[in-house]
């Protein structure tokens, strides 16, 4: 998308830039992943540090000797900060971000510290995984996730990490979600799955890029009660893509598209978006099934 993008709102017509930045661009979104995960290695371990040092201080308290260890015990977050394949993920690709940045490890644990969340988790006399699970899953979605200092830091690290944030946080918040038990093996994904992936997404860029015209006339009549300039870049973007994969790969659901499709209007383009490229596929659908043009291969791949 970003490379569809890119290519409509400059001079330039070399595909071959834009197929390198969206290759590119694929393998920082695993960067930005594994940055993003290292985050709670580096809590876990600044507040492990922080324990520590209380509890060897000269004069140290009772407390400090025998701190509430809740924190750094999370199930959970032991999953991940001793998981192998994470750490020789970030070792291979020497990410460091929060290691050498790790203000910002100190801001989210001092801001984790102030919630309420954690004073109610630290204080509770129960103690199992769901909790921890639980804890966590907050912890990410209320703190972490939505940090404003944290997204502009990210920015400044990549500038096409600020599109790359939300879906990455929408994985790692699956990932949590998904660690069932203490002895969970965290696989960390590969850029692409595989090479049939890699070809996806080069055909899909190529086939849309070359085929914009034609695709644009299939919707031009039918967005004519929609005020013209203010039909987003993106949406006629999106419009492109869905009806490239419609019409070019036979192997992808008709519903797969349109879902696929919608979601990414809500994420990434204006409100009314979403209604107004839904009504457009709904209508250009139907009329390429009455013309045959929609020849998915496979069982049950055209409703």
């Amino acid at each position: 998308m970003q490379s569809l993008y890119a290519l409509n709102t400059s001079n330039s017509d070399r595909l071959d830039i834009q197929e390198k930045f969206l290759l590119n661009s694929i393998e920082k979104i695993r960067e930005l992943y594994l940055s993003t995960l290292s985050i709670f290695i580096e809590l876990r371990q600044l507040e492990e540090d922080i324990l520590d040092k209380s509890a060897k201080k000269y004069l140290a308290t009772e407390i400090e000797k025998n701190p509430n260890r809740k924190f750094v015990n999370n199930r959970v977050l032991t999953c991940i900060a001793e998981s192998d394949s994470i750490h020789q993920a970030l070792d291979q690709e020497k990410i460091k971000h929060f290691q050498l940045n790790d203000q910002y490890v100190h801001q989210l644990l001092s801001e984790i510290k102030q919630h309420d969340l954690y004073n109610d988790y630290m204080n509770k006399q129960t103690d199992s995984f769901k909790e921890d699970q639980e804890f966590l899953l907050q912890v990410f979605r209320k703190i972490i996730a939505p940090n404003d200092k944290l997204y502009h830091f990210v920015e400044d690290t990549q500038i096409s990490w600020a599109d790359d944030w939300p879906v990455v946080n929408t994985a790692i918040d699956k990932l949590i979600k998904d660690i069932r038990s203490e002895d969970y093996i965290i696989k960390v994904p590969d850029a692409f799955k595989n090479q049939d992936d890699r070809k996806y997404a080069l055909e899909l860029l190529r086939k849309t890029a070359i085929n914009t015209e034609s695709f644009r006339e299939m919707y031009a009549d039918k967005a004519k009660n929609w005020d013209q300039e203010r039909i987003a870049e993106l949406d006629s973007i999106v419009l492109n893509m869905a009806i490239c994969e419609l019409t070019k790969f036979p192997s992808i659901p008709v519903k797969v598209t349109i879902n696929e499709y919608l979601e990414i209007v809500k994420e990434y383009s204006t409100p009314k978006s979403s209604i107004f490229i839904n009504g457009i596929l709904d209508s250009i659908i139907k009329e390429l099934k009455a013309e045959n043009k929609i020849n998915k291969a496979g069982r049950g791949l055209i409703e």
